[in-house]
C-alpha cells in the first residue's frame, strides 16, 4: 500500500449514496506504514467540474471511465477497507494531485 494507490472501497460512508466508490490515497508514506489504523483519502467520482482541487483521471489509470479525484473531499478511511485495490496513479498524475491537494488546503507557497 502507497500514496497514489487507487482501491475501490464497498459502502464507503453512510452519505455515500453509491455502492462502492474507488478512492486514492493521500496520506504521507511514512504514515501508511506506521502502526495508525487508518490513511488519508480522496474519493474519485465521474463528475468533474473543471475546479483546480480535481485531477482528471481514466482508463490509464484502471479506471472503467474518465473520472477526476475530488481532493476537496479528503476522508480518513481504515486500511483494513482498503483491499480491492485498482491501480497506481503515475508519477505525473502524483504531481497533479499534489497540486490539488496544496490549493484544496489553501497552501499555496512551498
Amino acid at each position: 500500500m502507497k500514496r497514489g494507490d487507487l482501491f475501490l472501497v464497498k459502502h464507503p460512508t453512510s452519505q455515500d449514496p453509491k455502492r462502492s466508490r474507488v478512492f486514492v490515497i493521500v496520506s504521507r508514506q511514512a504514515l501508511i506504514e506506521s502502526r495508525f489504523s487508518t490513511v488519508m483519502c480522496a474519493p474519485v467520482y465521474s463528475v468533474h467540474d473543471g475546479l483546480s482541487t480535481q485531477v482528471l483521471i481514466g482508463l490509464d489509470e484502471g479506471l472503467k471511465h474518465e473520472s477526476s479525484i475530488h481532493c476537496d473531499e479528503v476522508v480518513s478511511l481504515p486500511k483494513s477497507r482498503l483491499t480491492n485495490f485498482i491501480g497506481t496513479l503515475p508519477p505525473p498524475k502524483i504531481r497533479e494531485l499534489n497540486e490539488a491537494l496544496l490549493r484544496a488546503l489553501d497552501i499555496l507557497e512551498l
